[in-house]
């Protein structure tokens, strides 16, 4: 009995020992297998710093202008200039079609000493002879404005050099054109007359107011009229043109761009 005990023994020992050591064997396997993990860093975060640069602007002002006193030289040359430029101006305006006739401003009416005339003619329906008239009468300063250019250029070279200073400096915008009126006015109409004549002849204005005049002074008991035409034509013809001229003037005193050189600009500056 007990030898079969110890037989007993043996033999379960002898299959624990294998099975242990083979369990043992798996666990160390299992257990020095090494794991290898990667582990990934994370990006570096740049920064990017903001730089703002304001740049400092530094205003440089303009020296002041001085405008240096105007010669006698100068306003002389200068005025002139500015007169010669606002006749011819006036003057092509003038001499155009409809240049007298359509502008209100120096369209020149029935002259004012015959006034009945004209009523009167209306009155015995003879209107379209008066506004023919008045037409032709316009066409005449119109075209005698074309030959007016050498008598009102030659008035403005008589200006004086202390008469110029004073004109070019003046505050008023059509000083230069009043003084030259007072100066030259009857001097220019006296000179116009032959020039307004011609004209008033060739436009027919002439042949029609003695028509008118005629058939009026026909009319038992009205007071005879022998109105003279041309002195009327010629006055109103200058006056015309002189408000040209000093609207002309007027625009170059006030408006830069109307002044068409370096002198006029040195003159009439502000």
């Amino acid at each position: 009995m007990a030898s079969f005990r110890t037989l007993t023994l043996a033999l379960t020992l002898g299959v624990i020992t294998p099975l242990a050591a083979q369990a043992q064997t798996t666990t160390k396997k299992t257990t020095t297998a090494k794991t290898t993990t990667t582990t990934k860093k994370p990006a570096a975060k740049t920064t990017t710093a903001k730089t703002t640069t304001t740049a400092k602007t530094t205003v440089v002002k303009p020296a002041p202008v001085v405008k240096l006193p105007l010669t006698d030289a100068e306003a002389n040359s200068g005025l002139k200039e500015a007169l010669t430029q606002s006749i011819t101006r006036s003057i092509e305006q003038a001499s155009a079609a409809d240049g007298f006739n359509a502008n209100t401003d120096i369209r020149i009416p029935f002259p004012p000493e015959a006034e009945l005339v004209a009523a009167t003619m209306r009155k015995l329906r003879l209107g379209a002879l008066v506004d023919n008239f008045e037409v032709a009468l316009n066409r005449s300063a119109e075209a005698a404005a074309k030959e007016a250019g050498p008598i009102f250029l030659g008035a403005v070279q008589n200006i004086s050099f202390q008469d110029a200073l004073g004109l070019a400096t003046s505050k008023e915008e059509d000083a230069a054109t009043t003084f030259l009126y007072g100066k030259t006015a009857e001097q220019l109409k006296t000179s116009f007359q032959p020039i307004i004549q011609q004209s008033l002849d060739q436009t027919g204005a002439t042949k029609l107011y003695a028509e008118m005049v005629g058939r009026y002074n026909k009319i038992p008991l009205v007071t005879k009229l022998e109105p003279q035409l041309t002195p009327y034509a010629s006055q109103k013809t200058v006056d015309g043109l002189f408000t040209l001229v000093a609207a002309e003037e007027a625009k170059i005193r006030a408006n830069p761009t109307a002044r068409g050189s370096e002198l006029l600009k040195r003159v009439f500056g502000k």
